[in-house]
């Protein structure tokens, strides 16, 4: 990335916030969110549980409609309904981990506090400080099944659901499907057994290399991981997060916080 391209994605992003209208919160409650952080990294590092807060997070941001305005960040995982969905297998774990510290900070939402799990999931794995904005209202109607990606599909159900359903981009796709450099799939859970990397406790731009090396035995490349390597605007990306991890930490920072904020203070 040119200096000049660095200069516009930036005034790009900020245009982007700049067009969102975030509530004001308390002293108290960001005071709250400064001690859920410490102890959501204290609780991350003693369980190597940072991987399934990072799915957690995705798995409840990413049901976002943005044709009905249903889904998204707004705390419905907790509900026994949402974590019943065929993708969420396993997510009752995290939900329960998290649950004591929720408790000991009541006056944060769940909505923000699943989201910030999964920015401290990253932030405490090696990956890039994510920005984040409080004041998500917890919802209660947990949104309908199916909203997420199926790992045995291709880049056209990426973009039915990246783009068509969340209202994101094809930089967002590949960005977070980089996420997959933490974490393993579990046969109890998707039937497939294996990681995406050789350090899946680390967040590194590991899952792009790996994915550029080809199948190697002992890991994991499920078709939606090969579709980013056969569809042309994809694989440039691929190819420049590989080589270059900053590229990757700053678009995953950004398309990260783009998924955390679905529905929440557009202006």
């Amino acid at each position: 990335m040119s200096l000049l391209e660095f200069y516009f994605h930036l005034l790009t992003v900020i245009f982007e916030i700049m067009g969102k209208s975030y509530p004001a919160v308390s002293d108290e409650y960001m005071k709250a969110v400064d001690e859920a952080k410490r102890k959501l990294r204290d609780l991350f590092t003693e369980q190597n549980c940072a991987p399934l807060m990072l799915r957690m997070a995705f798995h409840s941001a990413g049901t976002f409609d943005v044709n009905s305005k249903t889904g998204g960040p707004f705390g419905t995982m907790r509900q026994k309904a949402e974590q019943a969905h065929g993708p969420n297998v396993g997510l009752d774990t995290a939900i329960n981990l998290l649950e004591p510290v929720k408790q000991e900070l009541p006056i944060i939402s769940y909505a923000d506090f699943y989201m910030l799990a999964g920015i401290v999931a990253v932030e405490t794995t090696g990956g890039p400080n994510i920005p984040f904005h409080p004041g998500r209202q917890d919802k209660d109607e947990p949104p309908a099944d199916g909203r997420l990606p199926l790992p045995n599909q291709g880049s056209d159900q990426l973009r039915a659901i990246f783009i068509n359903t969340m209202g994101l981009n094809d930089q967002d796709i590949v960005a977070l499907s980089g996420g997959h450099t933490l974490g393993s799939c579990h046969r109890d859970r998707s039937g497939i057994e294996g990681s995406w990397t050789r350090n899946p406790l680390t967040f590194d731009n590991s899952y792009f290399k790996e994915l550029l090396a080809g199948e190697k035995e002992g890991l994991v490349q499920l078709p939606t991981d090969k579709a980013l390597l056969e569809d042309p605007v994809f694989r440039p990306l691929v190819e420049n997060f590989a080589l270059d991890q900053d590229a990757f930490f700053g678009a995953y920072a950004e398309s990260f916080m783009k998924l955390s904020e679905l529905g929440f203070a557009d202006a």
